[in-house]
């Protein structure tokens, strides 16, 4: 069911100073700040040839990633992202085997313009999980 791991998606308290260490200490290529309001968060992508790093900073009062940083005020792992090709028929089968998806179940529009959905973490040992629909 699952392609390439298309990101590993770190939150961080700081977009702007997590943004500059990858820059400026690893010497990453980094891309400019999306904000991505109808998620709660605003995004840096980090291209590292093979995968990238999103970084997450919170964008609104009700963000998703508020609760991971308030209990993890540093930042941390936030979720790891893997690419599918039919959304509607991964989710079916997880369903299927049990797993929950997160909200309403529906997918919604995600950073790089593709639908994606998330896994509960207590279903996948703890792990935050995004699917997103690449296409064949």
């Amino acid at each position: 069911m699952i392609g390439r791991l298309n990101h590993i998606a770190i939150a961080v308290p700081d977009l702007a100073a997590a943004t500059a260490k990858y820059r400026d200490q690893l010497g990453a290529q980094v891309g400019v700040p999306q904000p991505l309001p109808e998620h709660g968060v605003t995004v840096v992508f980090i291209d590292t040839g093979n995968t990238k790093i999103e970084l997450l900073e919170i964008l609104g009062e009700n963000s998703p990633i508020a609760p991971f940083l308030e209990k993890n005020p540093s930042g941390g792992m936030h979720h790891v992202c893997f690419e599918v090709p039919d959304l509607a028929a991964s989710v079916a089968q997880l369903r299927a085997s049990g797993a929950r998806v997160l909200g309403d179940g529906a997918p919604k529009i995600g950073a790089h313009g593709r639908p994606v959905v998330f896994l509960h973490p207590k279903d996948f040992d703890g792990t935050l999980i995004e699917l997103e629909e690449v296409g064949e």
